[in-house]
């Protein structure tokens, strides 16, 4: 048996239909593999994911999902190739066992979904945090062209044309660093893992994404702490009531040096803008 390629793309041929006439071409696709997310031997999740930065990817899992608080309360973290698919295998502390299967869920989610097959209603629409504290603050413009910033941290994106990004804008410096999945709330995912394992705060910037925004998105932008959130596209109506209720601030159509702002304003200093 072969296990599963771990590359994040795939050249496959095709025909090319053109005006001028038919050609053969190659394309580059991303690809998209089962992945496991295993936690003291049981399983949490099977979802379709790119298989990069898997590591980032359980450990945003686990902190969106509160199987942790931190890091630090992971012992050991692998990924096993099979013939069928990956599995990101993590081991936490002896004090988070429980936790694991308090929160347990079982799916094989598609692409547009983070919360398919979660074992009940209470679980899907659970209690979130209220996000304190005033700051951090973003200029207009930094939000506004946020996501066109986002554009030069999507590699995958640029060969493929088919991957979401996730970003973290720091106020004056831009984007610090970002994560790329054919799954948007994927993508977050390794996103708040890589934040996480690298000691950043979530708490001094903006989540930035590609996509529209749903009701898991706004869950683990305010699980991880973060108070603003920037997306290219919608968001739905309840996901907008939650981020109202915990204090998010959510700015959305971000593109081409436009954006706007539907819940807690005042992150985003407005004034005049400086088109210098």
């Amino acid at each position: 048996m072969v296990p599963v390629s771990r590359a994040s793309t795939a050249s496959v041929p095709g025909l090319a239909i053109r005006r001028e006439g038919d050609r053969d071409i190659a394309r580059i696709l991303p690809e998209e593999r089962p992945v496991a997310l295993v936690f003291n031997g049981a399983t949490a999740a099977v979802m379709m994911a790119t298989p990069a930065d898997l590591e980032d990817f359980a450990t945003g899992f686990a902190l969106t999902e509160r199987f942790i608080e931190h890091p630090d309360q992971i012992e050991s973290l692998e990924n096993i190739t099979h013939e069928n698919g990956i599995e990101a295998r993590v081991w936490l502390r002896d004090d988070r066992r429980d936790v694991v299967f308090e929160r347990r869920r079982t799916m094989l989610g598609p692409l547009g979904c983070g919360l398919c097959g979660i074992d009940s209603l209470e679980q899907a629409l659970r209690p979130l945090p209220t996000l304190t504290g005033d700051g951090p603050f973003l200029d207009r413009l930094e939000a506004a062209r946020a996501t066109d910033a986002l554009r030069n941290f999507q590699p995958l994106h640029d060969m493929t044309q088919a991957l979401h990004a996730a970003g973290f804008l720091l106020p004056e410096r831009g984007i610090l660093l970002a994560r790329e999945d054919v799954g948007r709330h994927n993508a977050l995912d390794k996103l708040i893992g890589a934040l996480a394992r690298q000691g950043i705060d979530p708490g001094d910037g903006a989540i930035v994404l590609t996509s529209r925004v749903s009701v898991d998105i706004v869950q683990k932008t305010v699980i991880a702490g973060c108070r603003i959130l920037i997306a290219a596209s919608a968001p739905t109506a309840y996901a907008l009531e939650l981020a109202t209720s915990a204090g998010l601030t959510l700015a959305a159509f971000a593109r081409d040096g436009e954006v706007d702002i539907y819940s807690h304003p005042n992150r985003i200093r407005r004034g005049h803008p400086d088109e210098s």
